[in-house]
């Protein structure tokens, strides 16, 4: 074979090869965990990345009792999935030996974007809040020997090496392997979500004039209810009360002008969640519907004198604050509460 037929050969195979890479290059793999286009990418600590195999043996251990000093209670007792991540209907939730909480349960829907944890921000990041859970004597009070042992025996044994590459056991890793699992909760497929993602049809002309009130000037909702999560994440005192026996944010930071001051919720999800607020209450009774929530709005709360002063009286109709429920309805992603990424193993 001459030398020109020899180079003319291998010049067509390497044509042929270079043509096959995009067959033999490997499919590149979905970003986990998978959030629509309009949501940012979920945030997670640099000392805690996310990983498949770490947010499933996060997600047994969420759902796992025999953390708890009674066996009774996990972290899934008082955010259930079926009810949107909350101890809904109940004011406050019950920890172990029938120990009463002082607060309601916060969501945990879309927890990745939030960036103060506890109804009074005495967290500053996930980590320290399940932590917190987990050795509280009215929620958990986990014992750490006992769980340590857990982790040694069965299927977590396996689990815990697929996600952490060895088996040395640490309270650090078990609480980092829980938020992981909560990081992956994002709901964003609500009626909302669809509307903004170009589905015009998604909002009926109720809930778009809803949509048209809260965010106007004139009500002012989306000021402290605003971004993808509707939260500012800061914390404010909407007038619930003339004296709080729950101070708040206070508690934390001990300056008179956090007095009554509690962080704002999100939205999503928010027909899901009753009651609403910190203590669910206000002076004027209950907050247990959305009805009464606008009412207490609309009024203008009381005149504590750290009272946000976007909180005043709006003289909406009836039909303005329907409408405005309706909306806030439209915030209702209910794919999560049956999804099986999120269910008890």
């Amino acid at each position: 074979m001459s030398t020109r037929r020899h180079c003319w050969i291998l010049a067509v195979i390497a044509v042929a090869l270079a043509g096959c890479t995009d067959t033999l290059r490997p499919p590149a793999e979905e970003p986990f965990p998978a959030v629509p286009a309009h949501m940012p990418a979920v945030p997670f600590p640099a000392d805690n990345p996310i990983t498949r195999s770490k947010a499933e043996l996060g997600r047994h251990l969420f759902y796992e009792m025999r953390l708890s000093s009674d066996n009774t209670v996990a972290c899934g007792t008082c955010h259930r999935q079926e009810n949107a991540f909350t101890d809904s209907p109940n004011q406050v939730s019950v920890g172990v030996d029938g120990a009463r909480g002082q607060r309601n349960a916060p969501p945990l829907l879309n927890v990745a974007y939030q960036n103060v944890f506890f109804w009074d921000g005495r967290a500053g990041t996930l980590e320290e809040q399940a932590m917190a859970a987990f050795m509280n004597p009215a929620e958990m009070n986990a014992d750490t020997v006992k769980a340590a042992e857990l982790m040694r025996s069965g299927d977590y044994r396996r689990m815990w090496k697929d996600a952490w590459g060895d088996t040395v056991i640490t309270m650090r890793r078990l609480i980092q392997a829980i938020t992981t699992f909560e990081r992956t909760i994002v709901g964003a497929d609500s009626p909302y979500d669809r509307y903004i993602r170009g589905d015009r049809n998604a909002l009926n002309a109720q809930e778009q004039e809803g949509m048209r009130l809260f965010f106007s000037e004139r009500t002012q909702c989306g000021a402290c209810h605003g971004g993808v999560n509707f939260t500012d994440n800061q914390y404010h005192n909407v007038g619930l009360f003339h004296h709080y026996f729950d101070v708040g944010r206070y508690n934390v930071t001990r300056k008179p002008a956090d007095e009554g001051r509690f962080k704002t919720p999100t939205l999503r999800n928010i027909e899901l969640t009753p009651p609403y607020m910190a203590t669910g209450d206000s002076e004027q009774g209950d907050l247990r519907t959305l009805e009464q929530v606008m009412d207490h709005y609309d009024r203008g709360g009381t005149n504590f004198v750290n009272k946000d002063k976007r909180v005043r009286k709006l003289s909406l109709t009836d039909a303005e604050k329907a409408a405005m429920v309706a909306f806030m309805k439209a915030l209702t992603d209910r794919s999560l509460l049956t999804d099986p990424r999120f269910a008890k193993p």
